[in-house]
């Protein structure tokens, strides 16, 4: 009995080991989305019923003082943000009968009564929440440690391997790639580690003289530093101490803001890249996971501490954003999409339309949803 108590509840077990780590990883992410989409319509003027962290049956909760019902429910699987006037789940138009069923002073305030540009920013808040978060993580991380980089030399190279073939020496130094100049050797890995199979040109410093190669990176299995075995990009080069300097770049608390932001962008980019390969089939599937994946990597960065766990905060709070403004109903960018398009045409796009639309998108997350899933349990 002992032992089977310490395996469940010990650091090493899985309620501390990994479901403690999991819903503080998810709880924080899906407080800060609902956050926005809470503050932002409150600024609007619309009226909140809801703000809920999990679905389903309530565990604990309270009402504020403009009526708001504040709480915890049972599957901590996400969360929402209930407003005046919300008849379902998605917040889809609702019907002119629905409409009618709200008092005058509900009308006032109910979301979709407001004009398009309330509920765009109300929706497009909880997102951009997201992002901002990713900002604030990084901004604290690099003001606290500052950055570790190495200059962008090449110390060695791989035999056979695409940087081989294309001619670059050890010695040399990047320039710049495809165009844009390097500063740091994580410069360069970050413009080739999501570019697998796409021929990419190289600036390479050689005795003083700029001369100009191209390589095609090939996918490679590696360890995330998490332990984690994943697929990136790479022509075959490697740096060390002797070649790449290392040192560490401080921040003031304006700098850090600054590199926060540019760190926020690239990883917003590489995702974004990510998802365009991964429709082609282009990137390896097991890169996706779902809820069993999110909750094995917090309790491995749980082990690593605590910083490791809020820069997993920091990469899940991106990720959520991005899927969060596809354009597929009922996610975010869909609503957005529809008042893009009532934006244009000035009236509300068509109830017949809307319904169409909200049944393939949640076909559509659905299917995503199972695939993950899958990806989970069986597939990888």
């Amino acid at each position: 009995m002992n032992e089977i108590l310490h395996a469940v509840f010990s650091t090493e077990g899985f309620v501390l080991g990994t479901l403690v780590p999991f819903l503080f990883v998810l709880t924080v992410v899906v407080f800060v989305h609902e956050m926005g989409h809470y503050l932002v319509g409150r600024w609007c003027g619309i009226g909140v019923k809801v703000f809920s962290i999990g679905f389903g049956p309530e565990l604990f909760g309270f009402n504020d003082s403009h009526g708001t019902r504040w709480k915890l429910c049972a599957i901590p699987l996400g969360g929402y943000v209930k407003f005046v006037g919300d008849m379902n789940a998605t917040s889809s138009q609702p019907s002119s009968e629905e409409i009618e069923t709200l008092t005058a002073a509900e009308r006032k305030v109910a979301f979709h009564t407001q004009p398009v540009w309330k509920r765009a920013a109300t929706v497009v808040a909880g997102p951009l929440f997201n992002f901002l978060l990713t900002i604030a993580v990084f901004a604290v991380l690099f003001a606290a440690y500052g950055r570790p980089v190495l200059e962008p030399m090449v110390a060695e190279v791989t035999a056979g391997s695409p940087a081989a073939r294309a001619g670059i020496l050890p010695g040399d130094r990047f320039v710049s790639v495809d165009g844009s100049k390097v500063q740091t050797f994580a410069d360069v890995q970050r413009r080739v580690s999501g570019r697998g199979g796409d021929p990419i040109t190289f600036v390479m410093l050689r005795d003083g003289k700029e001369i100009t190669v191209t390589a095609t990176p090939e996918l490679m299995e590696q360890q995330d530093g998490l332990g984690n075995k994943v697929k990136v990009a790479v022509i075959g080069v490697v740096n060390n101490q002797e070649f790449g300097q290392p040192r560490l770049i401080t921040y003031n608390p304006v700098g850090a803001v600054g590199a926060a932001v540019e760190e926020t962008g690239y990883i917003i980019q590489r995702t974004g890249q990510f998802l365009q390969r991964f429709v082609v089939g282009r990137e390896d599937k097991c890169q996706l996971g779902g809820p069993i994946k999110i909750a094995k990597m917090s309790g491995q960065a749980a082990k690593l501490g605590f910083d490791w766990l809020v820069q997993l905060v920091a990469l899940l709070s991106v990720g959520i954003g991005i899927l969060n403004l596809l354009p597929i109903p009922p996610l975010d960018g869909g609503h957005l999409l529809f008042y893009g398009v009532e934006a244009v045409i000035r009236r509300p796009v068509s109830e017949r339309m809307m319904e169409l639309g909200y049944r393939v998108g949640l076909l559509l997350v659905l299917a995503f949803m199972g695939f993950v899933f899958w990806n989970d349990l069986f597939g990888c």
